[in-house]
């Protein structure tokens, strides 16, 4: 009887060590995707060539050479290695001191967003009741305005600058995490440890710092992601019609803006910056996938077995 009993446990520890094991194994597995790999080299590269761009850039961006205007690329034959602008400015330095402009942008816009919409979610989701109604009708309300019309209003009243730039952006992206937020905390406020931290005699703020926000994370970290391509998009966009930084600021937007009239006779002025906006928001999209796929694993994509 007692052996019996001992090779049971045995055979219970054993499966529990195989099955603890297969699941290290696929979550390993799923950290090897190739879109980890690609996405996370993307936006390291857009990291470094932000951070040490007045390292990697070969010229200054804002000088002008009214008499090298409009070369073509040069390649490696000359020290123009993507050609000059209208004005002379060499493309590859603007193109370079572009992306630190697109980091700062996206990372402000997600760190300010990601504050000020998880807090308001946890806030929403825990308490409900008239706090919950009276967030979720400003939601509401701001979600109203389309948001590319909204940044134009409120650059138009604030004026130029990349403060105001980031107040613009940050205007209605901190609705996605508030919703996601919100749900996630009305489900956390029923668990069982809430509630026995909760009777214990914890008061509301502690429990929210301590046990809703924590467990808010994963998701918020999967929302950055996809709101960092949105910010970096938006930002082009504003730059492109004129209501972004000031122009002595280079960006990918103003880049495509100025190009646009020598579309025909200066091919490299708008497709360099354009292709550098594809490549840096694809990356970030691989990167916010990947990382969506290993903190949900249940998450079912639409197409995910063709």
């Amino acid at each position: 009887m007692e052996s019996s009993t001992r090779e049971s446990a045995i055979s219970a520890s054993s499966s529990g060590l195989v099955a603890a094991s297969r699941n290290g194994v696929t979550w390993l597995r799923s950290w090897m995707r190739a879109k980890v790999y690609v996405g996370g080299a993307i936006v390291l590269t857009l990291v470094v060539v932000g951070t040490a761009a007045p390292v990697l850039a070969p010229h200054d961006p804002n000088a002008q050479q009214l008499r090298r205007t409009l070369l073509a690329p040069q390649w490696f034959g000359g020290t123009h290695f993507l050609g000059t602008d209208n004005l002379g400015r060499d493309v590859l330095s603007r193109i370079v001191y572009g992306a630190r402009v697109s980091l700062l942008v996206a990372f402000a816009v997600v760190l300010i967003s990601g504050l000020v919409g998880v807090t308001l979610g946890a806030v929403s989701g825990y308490f409900g009741g008239r706090i919950d109604f009276a967030i979720q009708k400003s939601v509401e309300v701001v979600w109203a305005f389309p948001p590319l019309l909204l940044a134009i209003t409120i650059l138009a009243f604030l004026g130029q600058g990349l403060l105001n730039l980031n107040l613009a952006l940050v205007a209605q992206r901190w609705i996605q995490y508030c919703r996601v937020v919100r749900g996630q905390a009305l489900s956390l406020r029923t668990r069982d440890f809430v509630t026995a931290t909760r009777a214990l005699g914890a008061p509301d703020s502690v429990i929210i710092r301590r046990h809703i926000l924590p467990n808010l994370i994963q998701i918020s970290m999967v929302i950055g992601t996809f709101a960092m391509a949105s910010a970096i998009i938006s930002e082009a966009s504003l730059s492109f019609l004129g209501l972004g930084v000031p122009p002595d600021i280079p960006t990918w937007g103003t880049m495509l803006a100025d190009g646009r009239t020598y579309i025909s006779t200066a091919w490299w002025l708008a497709l360099f910056p354009g292709l550098s906006i594809f490549v840096t928001v694809l990356g970030i999209n691989l990167l916010g996938d990947a990382l969506r796929d290993i903190f949900d694993p249940r998450l079912k994509r639409t197409g995910a077995g063709l």
